[in-house]
């Protein structure tokens, strides 16, 4: 399986679960508890489906908001614990989770200034390639920013830029546009049975249901 090993790249926040609404900034964030945390309609269902279509998953995913002042540390490892516990329960495995705490303008000296991990960097998707064994040719990036897309192109893997709000957003220079997770994971999918049955090796259109533990 070694030099076909796939796998896909997900941002998290606005991707995998909502943004939450921060009157401080006037925009949508990162929750900043595990309270505020809440997934995507339908992210359990699509992580179920790419699992199944034989896709490694992984999270790739800026959280500046220690380095902010926004959030501790402990406020952050708790949101990751409740999201992992979350994709767990639902029969999902990820197999890494990839955080970075740093910011260029960040006030916790420790995370302050320039780094090599954080995205458009595509320092955690070659790092997960070198330790899996993974084929950026098979693999996709699924993310809410253009930053993401760079990360993925940088990486040599395919992109889908997600336009969670809604606001007709297109043109970052992604493989696909798509309206949410689901809509990502769906194109994937049929993408990837679609070559299985170019190749002789499975059945078009053999897209699995959507269907994690109740």
């Amino acid at each position: 399986m070694g030099a076909h090993r796939r796998a896909v790249f997900l941002d998290r926040d606005g991707v995998i679960n909502q943004n939450i609404f921060n009157p401080a900034s006037g925009e949508y964030e990162a929750p900043l508890t595990a309270t505020d945390f809440a997934l995507v309609p339908g992210a359990l269902e699509a992580l179920w489906r790419l699992q199944t279509a034989g896709f490694l998953l992984f999270v790739v995913s800026n959280q500046p908001n220690y380095s902010k002042g926004k959030a501790t540390l402990e406020e952050l490892a708790a949101i990751d614990a409740r999201m992992r516990r979350e994709v767990s329960a639902a029969g999902i495995a990820l197999a890494g989770v990839y955080c970075c705490l740093h910011h260029p303008e960040g006030i916790a000296a420790e995370y302050s200034g320039t780094c090599a991990c954080r995205k458009p960097s595509p320092y955690f998707l070659l790092r997960a390639m070198r330790e899996f064994g993974l084929d950026p040719g098979h693999s996709w990036m699924i993310g809410d920013r253009e930053t993401d897309v760079i990360c993925g192109c940088e990486a040599g893997v395919r992109t889908i830029f997600i336009d969670g709000r809604r606001k007709g957003i297109s043109g970052m220079g992604a493989d696909w546009d798509a309206p949410d997770l689901a809509g990502a994971a769906e194109h994937i999918c049929r993408d990837f049975y679609e070559q299985q049955r170019i190749n002789g090796l499975g059945d078009a259109g053999r897209i699995p249901a959507p269907q994690p533990p109740a």
